[in-house]
């Protein structure tokens, strides 16, 4: 991979600044940086307990709406197609040490390449994993359900969206919650990722002027409750 090639992404998250290189010139999208990984990191830093002193922590008369979510306290993370690991280098960052890193076998270079490349800022080696959103043997080796599932800028493709979809419900655990850095790639792709997820999810979308970009929303996904659960409590 051509590194060299491509413009060098800097972010500061928590104080602490992230360097990412990337391959623009590659066949693979996941070895670039695109914004909903930047828009999504800010977000988390916007609303993240993990000090009050910090500088992800901004004054504000207001409750925090995310003090819940965001407190990542004995919490389990997963990214899925994380491509260079911007959002999920942030998160940890942000106080979510258990977190894997996802993406498949051809992004992995850069995605490690990053890793090492951040090591002393991260303070550790983040773990990774080759998964394929179709593959349920991957997803089973990743000992689901986690507490909180990333994911940005992976929806593009209409024909890996249902995948993405039940990737996104095994994962998450029934109590969790779906992070999600979205932009329309695709009109087809984008109607049924929504048609698709308002079956299995509650969804609720923010954005901050603070970090907005063009059309770059977060959303969160929490899991519906279904109707046998509902009737079985009743």
């Amino acid at each position: 991979m051509k590194f060299t090639d491509s413009p060098v992404i800097d972010l500061t998250v928590n104080g602490t600044k992230l360097s990412i290189q990337q391959d623009n010139g590659s066949m693979h999208v996941g070895t670039s940086v695109w914004p909903c990984s930047l828009i999504l990191s800010k977000f988390a830093e916007r609303w993240s307990t993990l000090d009050s002193s910090s500088s992800s922590s901004t004054t504000t008369t207001s409750p925090n709406p995310y003090a819940e979510l965001f407190d990542f306290r004995r919490r389990r993370g997963i990214e899925l197609g994380t491509g260079c690991g911007v959002a999920g280098m942030a998160f940890h960052l942000l106080g979510l040490t258990e977190i894997v890193l996802t993406d498949i076998a051809p992004v992995m270079p850069a995605l490690k390449h990053n890793l090492k490349r951040n090591k002393t800022a991260l303070g550790k080696s983040l773990k990774t994993s080759i998964v394929y959103w179709n593959n349920r043997d991957q997803i089973s080796a990743l000992k689901p359900p986690f507490d909180l599932v990333i994911a940005a800028d992976v929806v593009y493709i209409e024909e890996s969206v249902g995948q993405l979809v039940t990737a996104m419900e095994l994962l998450v655990a029934d109590d969790g919650a779906v992070l999600l850095g979205y932009q329309i790639r695709s009109p087809e792709a984008d109607k049924l990722f929504w048609e698709l997820c308002d079956v299995v999810f509650k969804i609720i979308r923010h954005l901050h002027h603070d970090y907005a970009y063009e059309e770059t929303d977060v959303y969160i996904f929490r899991k519906k409750v279904k109707k046998n659960e509902v009737e079985s409590e009743s």
